[in-house]
């Protein structure tokens, strides 16, 4: 049974920074693709950045640049920096896993319950 559990959110100042945390169990990193997702109130949620087996990396066009995703493949722990946050990035963040390669797709079959990012 996979669990994903994501911390790290929280509020913060335009410009400022965060680091989202997603720590699974039942599954190991190094065999799963992983993303970040996010959702606005009223909105569909919509992805953030991906990252496969190997480590490559997707990201949404906006946000490359300013958001970085990593994982650690030991501690089975996925990351999302996020830098010069925006009013606008105010949203719940997801983490999913899936064994396929799904990049931005929103068909991960595990997800976690959120963390929220307010920025001011």
């Amino acid at each position: 049974h996979v669990q994903l559990v994501e911390s790290g959110g929280g509020s913060v100042q335009a410009g400022g920074s965060l680091r989202l945390s997603c720590a699974s169990t039942g599954l190991e990193y190094k065999t799963y693709a992983m993303g970040w997702f996010r959702q606005r109130p009223g909105e569909e949620r919509e992805g953030v950045a991906a990252i496969d087996r190997s480590g490559s990396t997707t990201y949404a066009g906006s946000l490359k640049g300013r958001f970085t995703i990593s994982k650690d493949n030991a501690e089975n722990t996925l990351y999302l920096q996020m830098n010069n946050l925006k009013p606008e990035d105010t949203a719940m963040y997801y983490c999913a896993a899936d064994f396929f390669n799904l990049q931005l797709s929103r068909q991960y079959s595990s997800w976690g319950r959120g963390t929220q990012v307010t920025v001011s």
